[in-house]
């Protein structure tokens, strides 16, 4: 079991993940059965803390979590489970840091995550002393249990620094409750990019969004109390059109580049058009963004040569931003999400 870890990726981008992890490991990854689409249990060359301390520099792009196993318990129920994380995990977990227990069950179980969750988390604050904070856990114990053909079911238990999990949600799974007034499905992407990037919006600033329709976007940043250009040929939600914060300008952002644009604290794009493109487009628009400005975008990454396809993407980009971090994020399709800042040569208008 030593060195063994869980990864969770998207199902469509686990070639991309899996690299990854063998590129950021110094030796040879082995891959097991998955326990569910994109959940894989990996038994690594290096360890899991030589990876995770890699990823704090530079983190992945498709791999969205990963904790180490301590622990396997066979034909688990919440009975051994309670009896074997307080042998291995009471002396372990930090009395000094909060921590929560996140649990995924892939298949039928008389028990669900709650159940789990709420029979450790209370057996660990009180063989411990540790304060138990689900909202801002510093340490976490991973529960993942699942089925595999060969036995009657299986779980593994790891306890890790939320910093070293790539996410502080159970499997990198990142809901959003849906809103009144909501418009798009779009919207829980900038909700989750803003909070995935740590981007705090100036008060009462002004944002560019490119390609703005329906205006799901447009609509979360003046939520966000931002005074929003919304740039698209196509006519924004009723809900916008009368908002005084919202100026729609009806042209393309190609064609809105000739006139002349003002200055903005923030600029995104998620338009639907070659990832190589949006990325010119948006170096194009880099002398509008203020010195002190963020960018977030999303790039389209259709089956076929991803990897070139985003190296390129990046090389455009550069010209006009320093990439702050990339991810394939839970609320992503078949793209990955950018945050940029003003950087490198500016090309362009």
């Amino acid at each position: 079991m030593q060195n063994l870890v869980i990864v969770t990726m998207d199902p469509d981008f686990v070639d991309l993940g899996l690299d990854e992890i063998k590129s950021g490991s110094t030796g040879p990854v082995d891959v097991q059965d998955a326990l569910e689409p994109g959940v894989y249990p990996l038994q690594l060359s290096t360890s899991f803390w030589n990876l995770a301390q890699k990823w704090q520099a530079h983190s992945p792009i498709f791999v969205r979590h990963i904790f180490p196993v301590q622990l396997t318990v066979n034909m688990p129920t919440l009975e051994n489970l309670k009896q074997q994380t307080e042998l291995v995990f009471a002396d372990l977990v930090d009395p000094a840091f909060p921590f929560s227990v996140q649990t995924r069950i892939f298949g039928d179980w008389p028990f669900k995550p709650f159940d789990v969750n709420t029979k450790l988390a209370t057996l660990l604050c009180e063989s411990s002393g540790a304060e138990l904070d689900v909202r801002r856990p510093r340490q976490i114990v991973s529960v993942v249990i699942a089925r595999r053909p060969e036995n009657e079911g299986i779980a593994f238990l790891g306890l890790s620094l939320t910093e070293h999990n790539l996410s502080d949600w159970a499997g990198g799974v990142r809901r959003f409750k849906r809103e009144k007034g909501q418009i798009s499905r779009a919207e829980f992407k900038l909700l989750e990019a803003l909070e995935q990037f740590q981007i705090t919006l100036p008060p009462r600033g002004v944002a560019l969004d490119l390609g703005a329709a329906p205006g799901g976007w447009t609509r979360i940043l003046r939520l966000k109390e931002q005074y929003v250009t919304a740039v698209d040929p196509a006519g924004l939600h009723p809900s916008l059109r009368h908002d005084p914060g919202v100026r729609h300008i009806r042209q393309s952002a190609e064609a809105h580049l000739d006139s002349a644009p003002d200055k903005y604290d923030l600029i995104v794009n998620d338009m639907r058009m070659d990832a190589r493109d949006s990325a010119r487009l948006m170096v194009q628009y880099r002398p509008y963004l203020y010195a002190t400005g963020e960018a977030i975008m999303t790039l389209k990454l259709p089956a076929g040569n991803r990897p070139k396809i985003i190296d390129h993407s990046f090389k455009i980009l550069r010209q006009g931003y320093q990439i702050q971090k990339a991810r394939h994020l839970f609320h992503n399709r078949s793209e990955i999400t950018l945050h940029l800042r003003p950087g490198g040569v500016q090309t362009g208008k």
